[in-house]
């Protein structure tokens, strides 16, 4: 799954250690998500939606993987 996370976190400038403490996670999370090597749980996605003020749709593109 692709995300717009590190574009909308800089955006509004937060750091990525900011956002961590916000969300209740490492900043490590959060430049794995950045990083598309790890997927977070609905709930971090959701706690993601609010703090960076963006719908979660706007947050990550789905992109199936071929078989």
């Amino acid at each position: 799954m692709k995300n717009n996370i590190r574009v909308i976190r800089k955006g509004l400038k937060l750091s990525q250690e900011e956002l961590a403490k916000q969300c209740g996670v490492t900043r490590q999370t959060i430049n794995a998500i950045e990083n598309n090597k790890y997927d977070p749980t609905l709930s971090l996605a959701y706690k993601l939606s609010k703090h960076l003020n963006t719908p979660i749709e706007k947050l990550f593109h789905y992109e199936e993987e071929p078989i």
